[in-house]
């Protein structure tokens, strides 16, 4: 009796929770390591898709370790393009970015903070003056590190 009874209430829930779940919402991507869910129709970094629209080919682990690393480079790629021609821009022009990409971070971490409540608040504190300590620590890494070189940073 109690096993038709559990099988029952397992037989009811799935399609409860089938019907409960959001328009659109995904599980678990890939083996994307615990805590990533895909969500929206862009994927990782803007690419289409679960690592750029290859989730239906099931591919086997060494093909998704090529895909990976192909990934990575055309990112890299894009980072030096990018780096080139900011290098080309003025200082002023330079400046006036680093401005509005500035105040655009702090209108989102505005609209970002209007959401959390008094805990959360703290929290996000927290890890914002710890990003800042990590980010410094780099900052002063590449510094030695290009001084060690000899290039000017």
């Amino acid at each position: 009796m109690r096993k038709t009874l559990s099988m029952l209430l397992l037989a009811a829930a799935l399609p409860a929770a089938a019907i409960a779940a959001e328009h659109g919402e995904r599980g678990p991507a890939c083996d994307m390591g615990p805590g990533y869910y895909h969500k929206g129709a862009d994927g990782m970094a803007g690419m289409p898709g679960k690592m750029g629209g290859m989730h239906g080919f099931n591919l086997n682990p060494e093909q998704r370790k090529t895909m990976h690393k192909a990934y990575q480079e055309a990112a890299q790629e894009k980072r030096e393009i990018t780096q080139r021609y900011l290098d080309k821009l003025s200082e002023a022009d330079k400046e006036a970015m680093q401005k509005e990409l500035q105040a655009s971070r702090d209108k989102a971490d505005k609209a970002f903070r209007d959401q959390l409540t008094p805990e959360q608040l703290k929290a996000f504190d927290e890890r914002k003056a710890e990003q800042e300590k990590r980010r410094a620590e780099w900052e002063e890494f590449r510094k030695w590190k290009a001084e060690k070189e000899g290039k000017p940073q």
